[in-house]
């Protein structure tokens, strides 16, 4: 999980609003549209696990962090809706994740809003596994969003393990080095693509320059 910049709602989502009458998510005809925003916001990533997602039906669920059933007044509300994985969809229970597996339960914090600053919420492992130090986030992500399924904590190591393999094998890395390596994992550098679970060697940056 990382921090979602929201920005602009598409203009067919505003316009559906301000249609009058009972409007629902279901009945907003413009999805396509609503999967490119959410997902290009995302720099492509699920907001939950961080693998890739694609813009299409078949690639990607739009979530709803806040689930309808429970939040009818903000399923059309921009920073309520998210852009989630498959998440194993189909399978049993014990081997969903992100979205599919949380369904209508809630969690406590959403990626979007800054002031749940989930990434000083979260802990990333060497084997992998994420962690929260606050016990009822700590178990909505095992409980509730499952993200410590075997895939995605080896998915995690595989991504450190081959960033580490390439950081030269002698002398002190330097302020600069590892600012320069922050920014382009954390996106700061360009508005291109990010990298599935590049949330992990942020964290490992992180946590070097803060021993510097």
């Amino acid at each position: 999980m990382r921090t979602i910049r929201k920005g602009d709602e598409p203009a067919s989502l505003t316009e559906y609003r301000a249609t009058g009458g009972e409007r629902n998510y279901e009945d907003y005809p413009d999805k396509d549209v609503l999967r490119t925003y959410l997902v290009a916001e995302q720099r492509g990533l699920c907001c939950y696990c961080l693998s890739r997602i694609r813009a299409q039906p078949g690639a990607m669920k739009i979530e709803h962090w806040h689930a309808q059933a429970g939040y009818p007044a903000e399923q059309l509300d921009y920073s309520n809706l998210l852009a989630a994985c498959r998440g194993n969809e189909g399978r049993s229970p014990r081997d969903q994740h992100c979205d599919t597996r949380k369904a209508d339960r809630a969690i406590s914090r959403n990626p979007a809003n800054p002031l749940h600053q989930v990434e000083e919420m979260l802990r990333f492992g060497v084997d992998g596994r994420i962690s929260s130090d606050d016990p009822i986030f700590d178990t909505e992500l095992n409980d509730v969003l499952n993200l410590n399924l075997a895939f995605l904590k080896n998915n995690r190591k595989a991504t450190l393990t081959g960033f580490t393999q390439m950081l030269p094998r002698r002398g002190q890395l330097s302020r600069s080095q590892l600012d320069r390596w922050l920014r382009d994992w954390s996106g700061d550098s360009d508005a291109a693509e990010l990298r599935p679970f590049c949330q992990v060697v942020v964290y490992w940056l992180r946590k070097r320059l803060s021993r510097l």
